[in-house]
């Protein structure tokens, strides 16, 4: 028994040598790839974060009322199930990001970028969509009538009209 013991440590000891004189390449692009922020279900009502890069960012649920987002880059952002009312995010990027069942309410989505973002069951009541390129975007057939009733204007970045964008008749 104790030779068996023996050996099972001798392989354990031999395996740990190899994993530090040969460590996988997952471990060693660990380093190159930091974990995205994550801000869910946090309070920032009102805060600055204009002009960050915040790609990939987690705000899930979180309070953004008030809050500054405006010429920021935020693809790949996360802002599922959160209040964003009265929020700025004039020219900012938000392609491939999910602001799915967000409150957008008296927001400003002016030059915004949404190119391929899923935008399904968030409250657009009162936003600014003036130049908001909205291309390939994942919306409900309701959202995008009410859209189409005030879209105008031309994205600045991607020289797309908003209508076309919604694909509005």
């Amino acid at each position: 028994m104790r030779s068996l013991w023996q050996k099972f440590i001798s392989i354990f000891v031999l395996y740990c040598c190899i994993g530090l004189l040969f460590p996988s390449p997952a471990h060693s692009q660990a380093q190159y790839y930091p974990p995205p922020l994550s801000y869910s279900n946090a309070e920032l009502m009102g805060k600055d974060f204009s002009g960050q890069d915040l790609c990939a960012a987690e705000f899930s649920n979180a309070n953004l009322v008030m809050t500054d987002f405006h010429d920021a880059t935020l693809q790949g952002t996360v802002f599922s199930a959160s209040v964003m009312t009265d929020a700025n995010l004039q020219g900012a990027d938000l392609t491939n990001a999910m602001l799915d069942q967000v409150n957008l309410t008296g927001s400003s989505l002016r030059n915004a970028i949404l190119v391929d973002a899923i935008l399904l069951r968030t409250n657009f009541q009162d936003v600014d969509i003036t130049g908001a390129d909205f291309s390939y975007a994942i919306l409900d057939g309701a959202q995008v009538r009410k859209l189409c009733t005030k879209a105008k204007g031309v994205n600045p970045t991607t020289n797309v009209a908003t209508r076309e964008s919604l694909q509005c008749r």
